[in-house]
């Protein structure tokens, strides 16, 4: 198979960059994370990636780089759980950029759609098409038009991972009420982080993105008061990611680490969050 160039400075670079974190992290602590579709489609860019590899090697990278990790197995449980009970669902992948988790869980019956921005999909497109199964949606996440292409008959799950955080609050809060009026019965699954991670982990970013007020982004310190106000019709229950999911007391995770996976759930407040929505209206 051809392989594909990837070249500095472009937005197939920003695409590419967190499957190489995920192959250090695979390399770093194997007993914890595999992936092979990211390994597969690694094998099939020309990229060095060697700057991500040097930025990715202190204690503190490499930790938010097993981090990462665990959100997508966290979220992965989630997905499967669902499947268990659905097996004919749809699964949409919002925010997809070249993520394959969904494809990790399918058990050959569900049907798949990844959502991303339109010049997002059309590097995915180059490198993972569309299936009689699996359908790439070039829509931006606030263009709900994208709803009307999804097949909600046998249930359907929506997840998003590291994507909200980046998000405006009122973009979320109209989103979340949008879809749970649209896909009653209808779950989402995605990751927060507190308002003192936002504050110290997008401090460079929402300058760079011309977000004048960080605290516009979308956080949560606890879902009774960020979220339960301003969405009805919809159970909300929440975990910690780092330690309520799996437990990643292995010889291969350095003790330090370990401690830091438990400081980040409670100074950051590290969750996945679940949202059902109800069948019924009021």
């Amino acid at each position: 198979m051809e392989t594909v160039q990837i070249e500095k400075g472009t937005l197939q670079e920003e695409m590419v960059i967190p499957l190489y974190r995920k192959k250090i992290c695979i390399e770093k602590f194997p007993t914890l994370f595999h992936d092979e579709f990211a390994l597969d489609l690694i094998s099939r860019l020309e990229y060095n990636a060697e700057e991500v590899e040097k930025a990715e090697s202190g204690k503190v990278q490499q930790f938010e780089t097993m981090e990462a990790a665990q959100r997508q197995n966290d979220i992965e449980a989630e997905i499967l759980e669902y499947l268990s009970e659905h097996p004919d669902a749809a699964i949409v992948n919002i925010g997809c950029g070249l993520d394959q988790t969904a494809d990790k869980c399918d058990n050959g019956r569900c049907m798949i759609y990844n959502l991303d921005s339109p010049d997002r999909m059309d590097f995915r497109n180059e490198l993972l098409p569309e299936t009689d199964r699996i359908r790439n949606l070039d829509y931006d996440i606030m263009d709900m038009a994208w709803f009307d292409e999804i097949n909600t008959e046998n249930g359907v799950l929506f997840f998003a991972s590291g994507v909200f955080t980046y998000m405006i609050k009122e973009d979320i809060k109209k989103l979340f009420n949008a879809m749970a009026l649209r896909f009653p019965g209808g779950r989402i699954v995605f990751d927060t982080i507190g308002k003192t991670a936002s504050k110290m982990r997008l401090k460079n970013w929402a300058k760079e993105n011309g977000v004048e007020n960080i605290e516009t982004l979308f956080s949560v310190d606890d879902t009774r008061w960020d979220i339960r106000p301003w969405i009805k019709n919809t159970k909300i229950s929440e975990k910690s990611y780092m330690k309520k999911y799996s437990d990643i007391k292995d010889d291969t995770i350095p003790k330090s680490y370990r401690f830091y996976a438990k400081l980040a759930d409670k100074t950051f407040k590290l969750k996945i969050v679940r949202l059902d929505f109800s069948n019924k209206r009021n």
